[in-house]
């Protein structure tokens, strides 16, 4: 069912119990809806944490699933650890393999696409003038469909870009155990973490019905200041992830939208990455080539902001 902006501006602005009534009412429905038949999509980040304690406050024995990628904090995966009826999913290649095929994670999954695009047509066709000017087939113009001019410099990169690696590494092994065992997903996304989740929600509502693979976002109307007042609220145990600096808790080697983090707070996920995993960024720096990529897009080495401190704090680590 769609829902209009102001109406999704109204859900966002309802005070918390509000807000959790209306989403146990859209887990209702997902659940009775397919007999039971459901499971939780949970990534041991924040939301789908306080999703998996609201579904299971009115259903303990539904399953949650969690996507081991490889590219999950260490602190994420002893949290999922501590969680009961977990099934552990693998996606059927690695994350280098993934990059090596398709690509690295730049810019935004939609502009990601585009230039993927972009890079592989052969001559001028519609498909990369669109890319390119934004003019459809028909002559009409679409701001959406083109790359922005910022960014239009990625078609020539010495390096292939690609928005390949979320279906490869996470939704396709959800749909197979989709597939498998009869379950549709409940998951974790909300409207207010990007225009693209803002889209759908105004499209099709909480309850995805319709879906080639139907899937329930029933906190989607939710915003980040909710979930933490829900995990205070009723003392809900989270990753400690949290309490080391970072907002998000996604693929640790994802770039997307790394590039706006610096203007927001001064640092960006790979400079907290080198303090807080040091291994971790050597990983992704020297094996994945990750720093040539994010220099390519004009984003800082970490190397290049190290603090005093820091560099007092690992000399004497050193002697």
């Amino acid at each position: 069912m769609s829902v209009t902006y102001e109406e999704l501006k109204i859900r966002q602005a309802l005070p918390l119990k509000d807000k959790i009534t209306f989403t146990n009412v859209m887990i209702r429905e997902w659940y009775e809806s397919y007999g039971g038949l459901v499971y939780v999509a949970f990534s041991g980040g924040k939301d789908s944490t306080v999703l998996l304690d609201l579904v299971r406050r009115m259903y303990p024995d539904v399953p949650a699933t969690f996507n081991n990628t490889g590219l999950e904090f260490p602190e994420i995966l002893a949290f999922v650890r501590t969680v009961k009826n977990v099934e552990w999913l693998k996606p059927k290649i690695t994350f280098k393999e993934v990059l090596d095929r398709h690509g690295y994670p730049v810019t935004s999954k939609r502009l990601a696409q585009y230039i993927r695009e972009a890079k592989s047509a052969h001559g001028y066709t519609a498909t990369k003038r669109l890319r390119l000017t934004g003019i459809k087939p028909d002559g009409r113009f679409s701001r959406m469909g083109m790359i922005s001019k910022k960014w239009q410099y990625l078609i020539d990169a010495p390096f292939k870009i690609s928005e390949k690696c979320c279906d490869v590494m996470k939704k396709n092994p959800s749909k197979i155990y989709s597939k498998e065992t009869g379950r549709m997903p409940f998951t974790g996304e909300m409207a207010s973490e990007g225009k693209n989740r803002e889209k759908t929600y105004l499209e099709n509502g909480c309850n995805a019905f319709h879906f080639k693979q139907p899937k329930s976002t029933p906190m989607a109307f939710w915003t980040d200041e909710d979930v933490w007042a829900y995990i205070e609220q009723h003392g809900t145990p989270y990753s400690k992830i949290y309490d080391m600096g970072y907002n998000r808790t996604g693929c640790v080697f994802c770039m997307f939208g790394v590039h706006l983090e610096d203007k927001k707070t001064g640092t960006n996920r790979f400079k907290l990455l080198y303090e807080t995993h040091p291994k971790l960024h050597a990983y992704c720096m020297d094996k994945l080539d990750l720093r040539d990529v994010l220099e390519y897009i004009n984003v800082e080495s970490v190397e290049h902001q190290i603090s005093i401190e820091t560099i007092l704090r690992k000399s004497k680590e050193t002697t």
